[in-house]
Parts: C-alpha cells; sequence; structure tokens
C-alpha cells in the first residue's frame, strides 16, 4: 500500500561544522541533518516508523499502540503518524501516577495529535515485554487487535530503515555517532555503515544494558552481529530528560555557534560527549566524526 507520507526520501544533508573543539585535536566534524529528514517525523523516529506503518497498512491495521514515557519523543512521532495516515493510536505511558495530573507539554503533543494515553504502574511497563502481560495491558487499554509498535520503535523492521542512514554515510566518515534511547537506531545503523567505518553510541539512560539490547536487535533483524560498533557510557547527566544547568548552556551555545536548535533529551547528550572524548584524545588525528542530529527541540 502506498502513501504519500512513506515514500522513501532523499538523504538528509551531511554538512561540515568548523569547531576548534575538535579541530584543535585534529579531527574533522560533520553533522548529519536526519531532524531535516520529515517535517513531522524527524530523523530516527521516521527511519524507525515508515517500515512499520508500511507493515501496519499492508496487514489492514487501523491501529497503533505503542509504549513510552512522559517525555518521550517516540510517543510524539507515533501519535504525529497516525494523524497523518488516519489510524488510531494509544500511548500506554510508564508511571500510573501521572493520572491524575497535567500533562506535560511532551503528552498534550500526543493528546492533540489523537493519541489516547493509558497510565500504568511502573512495575507493569518493566514486565511488557512477557506476553501475559503486554496481553492484559493491551487489553486494559481497548486496543487487543491493534499494531503493536515497541518502545523506541526498536524492533527487526526499524533497524533496517535505519540501515538506510549507515549507507547515507558510507565513505564520509571514520565514526558515526549517534544517542542511543533502546539502541536500535545504532543497532541498524552500524549494519548500512561498511568496513571502513564503525559506529559509536551514547546511551542517554545509565545503567549498562543497552549492549545486550543492542546485540539481541542484530540478532532478531540480521541473524547476527552486523557491523562494527560500540558504546560510549557515562554521559547520561543523570537519567533521561535530565537536563542540568550545564548541559543546557551547552546546547545553547553549540546551537548559536551552529546555527540550528539542539535537542536537549538525545542530541544534547551526544554532542556534550563527543568533545569530551575529542578533547580526552579519543579519536585519533586526522579523524572524520560524524554526530547524526536525530531529532529537534
Amino acid at each position: 500500500m502506498s502513501h504519500p507520507e512513506l515514500r522513501p526520501r532523499p538523504p538528509s544533508p551531511l554538512v561540515e561544522a568548523v569547531d576548534e573543539r575538535f579541530a584543535a585535536h585534529g579531527v574533522r566534524l560533520l553533522l548529519k541533518r536526519d531532524d531535516l529528514v520529515h517535517p513531522e517525523l524527524p530523523g530516527n523516529k521516521w527511519r524507525k516508523l515508515a517500515p512499520n506503518l508500511r507493515a501496519a497498512l499492508e496487514a489492514g491495521h487501523e491501529e497503533l499502540v505503542t509504549f513510552g514515557g512522559a517525555y518521550s519523543n517516540h510517543l510524539r512521532a507515533t501519535a504525529a503518524a497516525g494523524r497523518l495516515l488516519g489510524l488510531r493510536t494509544t500511548g500506554i505511558v510508564r508511571g500510573d501516577e501521572l493520572a491524575g495530573r497535567p500533562l506535560n507539554d511532551s503528552l498534550a503533543r500526543c493528546a492533540a495529535d489523537g493519541m489516547r494515553l493509558c497510565f500504568v504502574t511502573r512495575s507493569d511497563y518493566r514486565r511488557k515485554a512477557e506476553p501475559g502481560t503486554r496481553d492484559r495491558l493491551l487489553a486494559e487499554a481497548g486496543a487487543p487487535g491493534a499494531y503493536v509498535v515497541p518502545e523506541g520503535g526498536s524492533n527487526a523492521l526499524a533497524l533496517r530503515g535505519c540501515a538506510g542512514l549507515g549507507r547515507e554515510l558510507r565513505g564520509a566518515a571514520d565514526v558515526v555517532a549517534v544517542a542511543c534511547g533502546t539502541g536500535g537506531t545504532l543497532a541498524g545503523l552500524a549494519s548500512g555503515l561498511g568496513p571502513d567505518a564503525r559506529a559509536l553510541g551514547v546511551p542517554v539512560l545509565a545503567g549498562g544494558f543497552l549492549g545486550a539490547e543492542i546485540r539481541s536487535l542484530q540478532e532478531a533483524a540480521f541473524g547476527g552481529p552486523a557491523g562494527d560498533w560500540s558504546l560510549a557510557e557515562g554521559f547520561d547527566h543523570g537519567g533521561y530528560a535530565r537536563v542540568p544547568p550545564a548541559l543546557e548552556a551547552f546546547a545553547a551555545d553549540f546551537g548559536d555557534r551552529h546555527g540550528f536548535p539542539v535537542e536537549r533529551i538525545y542530541v544534547a547528550k551526544l554532542l556534550w560527549a563527543l568533545v569530551a572524548l575529542a578533547e580526552s584524545g579519543a579519536f585519533p588525528r586526522g579523524t572524520t566524526l560524524a554526530a547524526i542530529i536525530t531529532g529537534r527541540p
């Protein structure tokens, strides 16, 4: 089934960013402006959602259901996709204590795009991958027959979509870096890069769990490991959606230097990490480094 919102997009722009914090260490910085790939589903959200949306439409589904926290970019993207495609959407949100509170800006945007929000306990949310718990949550949300998109949009279809991002960057950089939530973008990106580059992921959550998640995702999508990738831990700034004053100031300054608004939850942490890694000598002189700008504020 064809739909204009799901047609292939041209490669997103790749631009050089002249920045003395990298140049001083012999590192050339490129910005992959994937935030410009789609007007309402920017960056990795479009790349991960588009294959799943096609599958949902081809199977005749009229409703999508997915999962996320109170500040989830993925929930917002899924709600927008549902509005664009004429599909009903349900978001199962972590934290039943939020049910009686005013919606934050992120969840209010989901609701404005027509998403029905169902708040569940944090314990149930942690167990959402268990078949029995998932089926119960879907039934309680009134969406037992909906097409299920996993948290963060990361599944085998999504990885194949993100592999296209890697193919767009073949030959352009030695290291391609991306912020990681569920790991799906990094897992797909690495598979598409080819043998002469490596992918570097910067987790925005603490916990050290992403390595196993990425290996599991690649096993499901490709049958085994795919591409050269690694993780740079320790740049979560206190946890998901935490933006302390130093990170806020850094993001504002980076945006002023390079002429675009820096998204705080993912992109700011990525760019902070890359500056710190460059200053520590993590990238050999002569390295071309590409940072993927996955979304907008």
